[in-house]
């Protein structure tokens, strides 16, 4: 079965309708507080899911049923390190952020350290987030173009071709309601897709088994055949060189991952953006702590959703199945096995999570830009009515500028999840660190935070090119870092305390 004409017609209203109901939620914007963190007055739930929307919508729904395709259920020992991780954000960073109303992730650190340390944190966010976000809107694009190619509409297109032209047509939807309503809109969606694409996952899991001879049963024999089912693996009797290669052995994954997750949900303005929209500290903490609860369960049904393809293939692999990546397995069934108007719907609501996640990001670079470095700088004497004319041009300017990066990635090997966690963790490390310095050493100066940062930064550099780690370890080694050149520089050239 091919994806027929009322998919596509599924696909596009959908698509439509959504951008329409996202820009009128947050049609009324005063100024910026409103624009960038909703007025304060965001319900915590509403904030959980949007969390879990915005960091796993479509590298979930695409990337990880690949994962257990390849390998095995083993990944969930990193999404128990991301519980403890979303538990120590609430307990140590959270606090920090709710005293004096601050209004990003690196406002903290301005007013701990001083301006040059904000902007220094920020900058790296914006690179940081460019990158893996540019890889995250092309993971989008995947299915999008296998429909496209696979309708006849456009002809004698190279496969370059097809995937630009989606990754366009996503990221002007997605600009148009991330430009009127801001955070509002993009919560309020996260919300909505959220409960389509699990709905989504759990109908294509159903439709497998009833199309496998034997239902489950099947799927028990080819995943005990090649222990699929497999979740726990310590590394233990592996080469040391090999254990630190390996990103998913328990140990690794549990204590790397909760500091991974630390950083990405601790440091990060994606994530940041969204807490400082809850009313108070107690609702930020709920929001983040249960947002761990559910990405967990999240993981379980989407790496069962990959065992289950597995079975349904024969244990093909992807090249087998006339496919040029991983990613593509599960779209492949979407558009290929499902029956007509289910697969238009499930499709539609991930281009739907995918544009929410996607908004999220254009509302925290945008956010970045202007309350971290704008403002300060150039922007004390404007008005509010203009500071919102800036920020809207600034989502406008930053969703070009994804658009690109997510054409230029075009062609990347490797499942686009790890990918994406490999450019994050990359940064996090550096970030986590300078937070945690100025949190528990309070000798710790401006000069000191900038010194540990950018010593992390290169550290990573060299690690990378140099060292073979598995890329949990790299915010560990990021973070460690951070903190012990921060102390060592103090130490060694004490001096006043510096700030701006």
């Amino acid at each position: 079965m091919r994806f027929s004409e009322v998919d596509i017609i599924i696909v596009l209203i959908y698509m439509l309708i959504s951008t329409g109901i996202g820009s009128w939620i947050g049609r009324r914007q005063k100024d910026t507080t409103d624009y960038f963190l909703g007025g304060r007055r965001i319900p915590w739930i509403a904030v959980t899911f949007s969390i879990v929307a915005t960091e796993t919508s479509v590298l979930t729904f695409i990337s990880i049923p690949a994962v257990s395709y390849q390998s095995d259920m083993t990944f969930l020992q990193i999404a128990m390190g991301y519980v403890l991780g979303r538990l120590l954000v609430a307990w140590i960073m959270i606090p920090a952020y709710f005293r004096g109303a601050l209004s990003t992730a690196y406002h903290y650190l301005g007013r701990r350290f001083g301006q040059r340390m904000r902007n220094t944190a920020s900058v790296t966010f914006m690179a940081t987030r460019l990158l893996a976000d540019g890889v995250r809107l092309f993971a989008t694009a995947i299915p999008l173009a296998l429909i496209i190619k696979g309708s006849g509409v456009f002809q004698g297109l190279s496969d370059v071709q097809f995937y630009a032209l989606s990754i366009g047509f996503i990221g002007l939807l997605t600009m148009v309601y991330t430009y009127i309503g801001g955070i509002r809109s993009v919560i309020w969606m996260d919300v909505l897709q959220m409960s389509v694409y699990i709905g989504g996952a759990v109908l294509a899991g159903v439709i497998i088994l009833r199309d496998l001879p034997d239902g489950f049963h099947s799927v028990v024999q080819w995943a005990a055949a090649d222990q699929k089912l497999r979740w726990f693996y310590t590394g233990i009797g592996l080469p040391f060189q090999e254990f630190i290669q390996q990103p998913y052995t328990f140990f690794t994954a549990v204590i790397a991952g909760s500091i991974f997750s630390l950083a990405s949900h601790g440091t990060d303005q994606l994530i940041v953006q969204r807490i400082l929209t809850c009313r108070d500290e107690r609702a930020g903490q709920k929001a983040i702590a249960l947002s761990g609860v559910v990405v967990f369960f999240q993981f379980c049904l989407f790496l069962m959703l990959g065992i289950l393809l597995y079975a349904y293939y024969n244990g093909a692999s992807y090249q087998e199945l006339g496919l040029t990546r991983a990613d593509g397995i599960f779209p492949k069934f979407i558009v290929e096995e499902m029956p007509s108007g289910v697969s238009g719907l499930i499709v539609a609501a991930l281009f739907a999570a995918a544009m929410s996640t996607l908004s999220s990001s254009l509302s925290s670079l945008s956010s970045a830009t202007v309350l971290d470095i704008y403002i300060p700088l150039f922007g004390r004497e404007k008005s509010e009515s203009q500071l919102l004319k800036i920020s809207r041009l600034m989502t406008l300017l930053w969703g070009v500028v994804l658009i690109g990066v997510a054409v230029a990635f075009i062609g990347l090997k490797g499942t686009v999840v790890e990918i994406a966690l490999s450019i994050a963790s990359y940064t996090y490390g550096g970030l986590l660190g300078a937070f945690l310095l100025g949190l528990f050493y309070p000798p710790a100066e401006q000069r000191d935070a900038i010194a540990g940062f950018i010593t992390a930064l290169v550290a990573m550099t060299l690690v990378i090119q140099t060292v073979r780690i598995a890329w949990p370890l790299y915010t560990v080694v990021g973070s460690l870092t951070a903190m012990g050149v921060g102390v060592l520089f103090h130490h060694l050239w004490p001096g006043k305390a510096t700030s701006g």
